[in-house]
């Protein structure tokens, strides 16, 4: 009997700690769902930690638990943007296609996924120029792929023998032009407009 009652309070123990697990979890995300709008709208000046705290509907306080401050709550959540972009780039992206129809499938996910969510393309581009990105670390540079794939062609005379910074200034400008004027002004961009401008991209990069 004294077995079973203390496995029953382990039991409630291990479920009160999951449900506090949880709600912790739940607050976070929201402070970061919270973070990526008014970064969105005002910049990273103009979202101050309280104004943060009480658009995800939680105390000044409860931030700072989660987030030594605003800088690393900044960090943190371009770190899951930048896992999100990462995989939907390789989505559909066989390692055995040409390099040519790898490299317009990756760049045709990325402009789509931006598209799609242009509040995390806003917040990405804010970090990238930032100070602090000081590593080079912004949403291009992380993607290893994209420049092995750059380098490759380059390699294999497939397109312009010129820096790797202006190949990815090439591949990538139309791509943010783009992005930019949707996520700004709500332009909309179909799927032929995606097409041709990828069609653009590779042109530009070619030899």
């Amino acid at each position: 009997m004294r077995l079973l009652h203390k496995l029953t309070d382990q039991s409630v123990n291990l479920c009160g700690a999951i449900v506090m697990s949880t709600k912790k979890e739940q607050k976070r995300q929201a402070l970061l769902r919270a973070a990526l709008e008014l970064f969105a709208e005002n910049g990273f000046n103009g979202a101050s930690t309280a104004l943060i705290a009480k658009r995800a509907g939680v105390a000044s306080g409860t931030l700072f638990f989660h987030f030594k401050n605003k800088e690393e709550l900044i960090h943190s959540l371009f770190a899951e943007i930048r896992e999100k972009i990462d995989l939907e780039v390789l989505k559909d992206v066989p390692a055995d296609l040409p390099v040519r129809e790898r490299l317009s499938r990756m760049l045709s996910n990325l402009l789509r996924y931006f598209l799609a969510h242009p509040a995390e393309f806003k917040f990405a581009e804010q970090y990238h120029f930032s100070p602090l990105n000081n590593q080079g670390q912004g949403f291009r540079e992380e993607n290893e792929t994209f420049h092995a794939l750059l380098l490759q062609a380059r390699e294999q005379q497939m397109i312009k023998d010129i820096p790797l910074l202006c190949l990815e200034a090439i591949a990538f400008g139309p791509i943010s032009s783009l992005a930019k004027e949707h996520a700004n002004r709500g332009t909309p961009i179909d799927d032929e407009m995606v097409r041709v401008t990828i069609a653009a991209c590779w042109d530009a990069l070619k030899r």
